[in-house]
């Protein structure tokens, strides 16, 4: 199936572009998280329209990437969360609460969809977590989990 991404998805591609997947990924995962769109000919005049605000969004160059890579990985990001006694979480730390917590330390301003966690956090501690700034430039943040 054809599709037109409307935001970035690891391993396949970034907004605006049309790629070729499975029925299956886009029908069940992809379309209904609004990840992408189907692609039709009216669908192709979307695609300019999508890629300039990719371009108002993103990180230009690599050198804007480097700074603000140093800068979240300067940052000591504290996040307060509800846990049990043996030091469980009620839930888990998603991405938006990364994100929020990045900001309130005094870090940059980081798109939630561009954190990357490896595996995800259910326990209170030390936790490193991956931001893609650019293509070529990720950054390694660590984040210590504290009970509310």
């Amino acid at each position: 199936m054809k599709i037109i991404l409307t935001h970035e998805v690891s391993g396949l591609g970034a907004a605006g572009d049309v790629v070729d997947v499975k029925d299956g990924y886009a029908r069940n995962y992809l379309i209904p998280r609004k990840f992408a769109i189907r692609w039709t000919k009216g669908g192709e005049k979307d695609v300019e329209q999508i890629r300039r605000a990719r371009k108002i969004h993103e990180i230009q160059t690599i050198e804007q990437a480097n700074q603000v890579k140093a800068q979240l990985e300067g940052v000591k990001v504290r996040l307060a969360v509800r846990s049990g006694d043996a030091g469980r979480l009620f839930g888990s730390v998603t991405p938006a609460d990364i994100a929020s917590a990045i900001k309130a330390s005094g870090g940059p301003e980081v798109d939630k969809r561009r954190i990357e966690l490896g595996a995800p956090i259910k326990t209170l501690g030390a936790h490193e977590t991956s931001v893609r700034l650019h293509p070529e430039v990720a950054a390694k943040v660590n984040i210590e989990v504290v009970a509310a």
